[in-house]
């Protein structure tokens, strides 16, 4: 694919294409000097007996049409993007243009979320006018992982409960929202030892948040929690500054059970949430951090 961004290309495409533009003028031009063949006006095509193809001359209208729009074609080339690589007389790009309206657009939201500027989270999610905006941007950038309703899903977090993998206080989600995430779970399956390992210390894990579990395994797996501990803390109790779960909980962000959680020692799992700074403004993005906050802490988003 190298080759197509050779010069060479550039070259090929504007000569072709101004050799075409040359090409519909002198088509023209051959076709009005094109004397009739004979002297009733016709090609001396004749079909069903009586239907004789005649040759007319082209409109003058249609002439001049024709060559205003290829000479219209010659000057936009001119001025804009479209003859091979040349960027055209006016320097017009349409990532320029892309710009230019997004920086009009947040001028003209900046009135919109002014009331709300300096603000604590507890203090918008508390205005209704701002839990509004904050829905619309929550249904429009998040709603397609956590769904509609904020519950989340298998591999999506439930953003209504109090279990957060990196905290849930406004600054970390706004820096969740602003920054994304990247989660990994490395396959540690060979470091745990045999299946038999494998799956004496998913029972150990279900062990830790009192989940229904075989306890003659979950025994036998407690030395091997060692290689998860790293991670999860020798209690279990998870790190939030690695994103890593809290296995006490009842909380199971990828499935719940013996064959989920061995799955999970066996081949890891990564999860990215991606970085939103590029897509929303500060003042959208501080308003959606309290929304989401909102979701989780009801009772302090309405003062009670």
């Amino acid at each position: 694919m190298s080759d197509f961004v050779n010069s060479g290309w550039s070259w090929f495409v504007g000569g072709v294409t101004a050799l075409s533009m040359v090409w519909c003028l002198w088509l023209l031009l051959v076709a009005s000097r094109r004397k009739v063949m004979g002297d009733d006006n016709s090609t001396g095509h004749v079909w069903d007996d009586d239907i004789i193809e005649l040759n007319n001359p082209l409109p003058r209208w249609w002439m001049v049409l024709f060559v205003v729009t290829v000479f219209g074609g010659a000057a936009y080339l001119a001025l804009y993007p479209g003859l091979g690589s040349h960027g055209g007389q006016l320097g017009w790009t349409s990532e320029r243009e892309y710009q230019e309206e997004q920086a009009k657009a947040r001028r003209d939201m900046a009135a919109q979320y002014a009331p709300f500027a300096g603000q604590p989270a507890n203090v918008v999610a508390s205005n209704a006018a701002a839990m509004g905006i904050g829905q619309r941007l929550f249904l429009n950038n998040c709603a397609a992982c956590h769904g509609s309703d904020a519950r989340g899903s298998k591999g999506f977090p439930n953003l209504t409960d109090a279990d957060w993998l990196y905290g849930g206080s406004p600054e970390t989600i706004e820096e969740t929202i602003r920054k994304g995430r990247q989660g990994a779970m490395p396959a540690i399956g060979a470091a745990v030892g045999s299946g038999t390992d494998v799956a004496n210390l998913a029972n150990y894990v279900l062990s830790l948040s009192g989940s229904p579990h075989d306890w003659t395994k979950a025994m036998n797996g407690k030395d091997k929690f060692g290689v998860c501990a790293g991670c999860h803390g020798a209690g279990g109790k998870g790190n939030p500054a690695l994103g890593a779960p809290n296995l006490t909980d009842k909380v199971w962000l990828h499935g719940w059970g013996e064959q989920a959680i061995v799955t999970m020692i066996n081949q890891g799992k990564t999860n990215v949430m991606p970085a939103h700074e590029s897509r929303l403004t500060d003042e959208q993005i501080k308003v959606l951090s309290a929304y989401v906050w909102s979701l989780s802490n009801s009772s302090a988003a309405s003062g009670k």
